[in-house]
């Protein structure tokens, strides 16, 4: 029983000490150390009594109090404590203290000045708490006294010597009787010489600030030379430290006097602190101000604030606050400053729960930025709680959706798994292709088909690409069938000889008298490509194998693409809503044969024909939307066609065949021999004409 109560309380203390990185902070050891149940840090003080005075130990008590009584944002944050016969410990949120974390910063540059802005601004609105709110003097005020936590945000600690400024000050020893480096440090008055009593705290603030720029201070005498302190903060640090006590500013004076127009506190940095601490009571207007405003700022901001204080906010504001879409852009600028699994646990959650909502301007942000966080996202989430969200926007009334949807699907498209991708994308491309009313969500469809070609089941992409680049190029819109043949080109190793004679030239031998100059130009040079596929075999037959070596393979990564490394369709975005303003859907009409067409500028289609494995790509697609803004020229559908069918090469009856060469569905094997020996006529007096002017000269 009697060893029961002699039991030592440190072993069921809940905080493990770590012995390493101890630092001395006045009569304290700081130590790091964590929570035994969950392994959260913390920062613990630690006082052996053994080791010190009677003096210190009733300093250390006296702080241990306090510490445990004095709560507020800018002071630091008691978490738990003990106190034996043997030690007093006090567990605090894991801190460094000031001197450290500035040299830390002096490594990297130094501390930038919204930092140190920021900072003050917390040390003296704790100092103006303890003179004002609590009637307290702190008496040790100085750069032992601060500590920086993970945010970067100052604390104010070291509550050793505080004192009620309406008793007796002499109740404890003044910090010079415990270490008598810090004599320099006392104001020039002696005591009771008039003014207010919080004086030598305001004192000890301009020591401070001389300290936070121009290093320890050798001697009293050095605060009157100025150094590094900035020119803004000059007249009010002179105001500090001045011989006249009487006209040194009270705490909360000096914070206004800094905050005003052209002050050192009065920056963005400041502004965006103080609003966060009160956003909780913010309007919701005002929330969505503020994120927009946080994004263009956060550039500037130092990156621990930004992981430590911004994110947990924004997450927070996500989760209860409503705060909608305003917040993707500052969440996932934070998010870069994440390391990989961070971001899985703190960003991917939130990310996967925005697809979910019903939010349109939640959904297009979302799609706009996913290149910033699609390396986080595993396969198994993107298929089945992203995508099947994902894929309502191939239906969205609204074009802008539709077309980010379809832009998605490049960096989708490598994580799906065979159903999502070779089936259900395919009837969803295959309907927009076919039925969209906006000519550029049917140019983008193409040629994302085109990128991801690769990662197609080879059977899927046998039947699909033929059909869907040759439906491409009867599409009204000339830069959909520029698309139907640049797609042709760019995916040439997934088609064998036969095909490309058969099914692909005589589709592109119908574009050499297209009426867009830009669709003739590149149906030439297909051609041409084409055509020396064709006579490399014809010349050398044994490398046919070589040739049509992709032809069967599985689907592949996405290094396999580099035909395609040009052709992006990022140069298109916001192309939808710029068509809608110039030319409402349906008002297209085919120009004339020989009527002016508005041709693309420097940026656009260029091909390269040469050696005998072309690849045709697009420097950028900014072309079409070039295009579609320069001429409000539409086109009718040719021949009054309709296209009724969605359905690429049959996809759910592949054993299903036409005899309509212009339908989809079917097999070109099934075209009479007559309408085949015509088109391979065309064929033939094409090669010849480019055989025998070097492909310089057009049928």
């Amino acid at each position: 029983m009697w060893s029961f109560f002699a039991r030592d309380p440190i072993k069921d203390f809940n905080y493990d000490i770590l012995s390493k990185n101890q630092e001395k902070s006045g009569i304290w050891t700081l130590s790091r150390g964590k929570r035994k149940t969950t392994g959260e840090p913390v920062s613990v003080f630690v006082y052996e009594v053994s080791q010190g005075t009677e003096e210190q130990t009733q300093l250390a008590k006296a702080a241990f109090k306090r510490t445990k009584t004095l709560r507020h944002p800018n002071i630091l944050s008691y978490v738990d404590g003990l106190e034996t016969e043997k030690s007093l410990y006090i567990v605090t949120e894991p801190v460094t203290p000031l001197a450290a974390h500035l040299k830390v910063q002096a490594e990297k540059g130094g501390a930038s000045d919204l930092e140190v802005s920021w900072g003050l601004h917390q040390i003296v609105k704790a100092l103006s708490f303890l003179v004002n709110d609590c009637h307290l003097l702190h008496n040790n005020l100085g750069m032992w006294a601060i500590f920086v936590d993970r945010a970067g945000e100052w604390k104010l600690g070291g509550l050793d010597h505080v004192t009620s400024d309406q008793g007796d000050s002499s109740a404890l020893p003044p910090p010079k009787v415990i270490n008598p480096d810090l004599e320099k440090y006392d104001p020039p008055e002696s005591p009771g010489s008039g003014g207010e009593k919080w004086t030598g705290d305001v004192w000890h603030l301009g020591c401070l600030i001389w300290e936070v720029f121009n290093g320890p201070l050798p001697r009293a005498s050095s605060l009157r030379s100025l150094g590094k302190i900035p020119k803004q903060l000059v007249p009010h640090y002179c105001e500090l430290v001045g011989a006249n006590p009487k006209v040194r500013p009270n705490p909360a004076r000096f914070l206004l006097n800094c905050r005003s127009p052209g002050g050192f506190m009065n920056n963005s940095f400041v502004e965006s602190n103080l609003f966060l601490e009160e956003i909780q009571i913010k309007e919701p207007a005002e929330k969505q101000q503020f994120f927009q405003d946080l994004s263009e700022n956060l550039d500037s901001f130092p990156e621990d604030f930004c992981k430590h204080k911004v994110l947990p906010q924004l997450l927070t504001d996500f989760e209860f606050g409503n705060a909608g879409a305003v917040i993707l852009t500052p969440l996932f600028k934070v998010g870069k400053y994440l390391s990989a699994e961070e971001y899985q646990q703190k960003i991917i959650p939130v990310i996967v729960k925005m697809f979910s909502s019903t939010d349109r301007a939640m959904r297009i942000r979302l799609l706009q930025q996913m290149e910033q966080f699609i390396q986080y996202l595993n396969e198994a989430a993107v298929n089945s709680q992203i995508f099947p969200h994902v894929v309502h926007g191939f239906t969205d009334t609204n074009p802008a959706i539709r077309e980010q949807t379809v832009k998605s699907m490049l960096l989708l498209a490598p994580k799906l798994n065979e159903t999502n991708l070779n089936q259900e994308l395919m009837r969803h491309f295959a309907r927009l292709q076919a039925r969209d009313d906006q000519g550029p969500i049917r140019c983008n469809t193409t040629v994302c088909l085109g990128k991801i070609a690769p990662y197609l089941n080879a059977g899927i992409r046998q039947r699909v690409l033929i059909s869907a680049f040759s439906r491409a190029t009867k599409d009204p819109f000339p830069a959909s069938r520029a698309a139907g043949v640049l797609g042709f080109a760019a995916t040439h190793q997934y088609y064998s000889v036969t095909e490309s004679a058969s099914r692909i030239l005589p589709t592109l031998c119908t574009l050499t008298v297209d009426p867009d100059k830009n669709v003739r130009d590149q149906a030439f040079k297909a051609i041409n490509s084409f055509l020396t596929k064709l006579e490399t075999v014809s010349e050398d037959p044994s490398k046919l194998a070589e040739i049509e070596k992709d032809v069967t393979t599985s689907a592949q990564t996405g290094g396999s693409a580099a035909t395609w490394a040009g052709w992006a369709v990022t140069g298109v975005s916001s192309l939808t809503s710029k068509l809608i303003r110039n030319a409402p859907a349906g008002s297209e009409a085919q120009p004339a044969e020989n009527s002016p067409t508005p041709q693309p500028t420097a940026g656009s289609v260029t091909t390269n024909t040469a050696g005998k494995d072309p690849e045709m790509s697009t420097q950028s697609s900014s072309a079409y939307g070039i295009q579609s803004e320069t001429s409000n020229e539409k086109t009718a559908e040719p021949d009054g066609e309709r296209w009724e069918d969605e359905d690429w090469g049959s996809l759910e009856d592949p054993e299903k065949v036409q005899t309509d060469p212009d339908d989809w569905h079917s097999d070109w094997s099934a075209v009479s021999s007559t309408h085949r020996k015509s088109n391979f006529r065309l064929v033939a007096l094409v090669a010849l004409k480019l055989h025998t002017a070097g492909g310089s000269e057009i049928l």
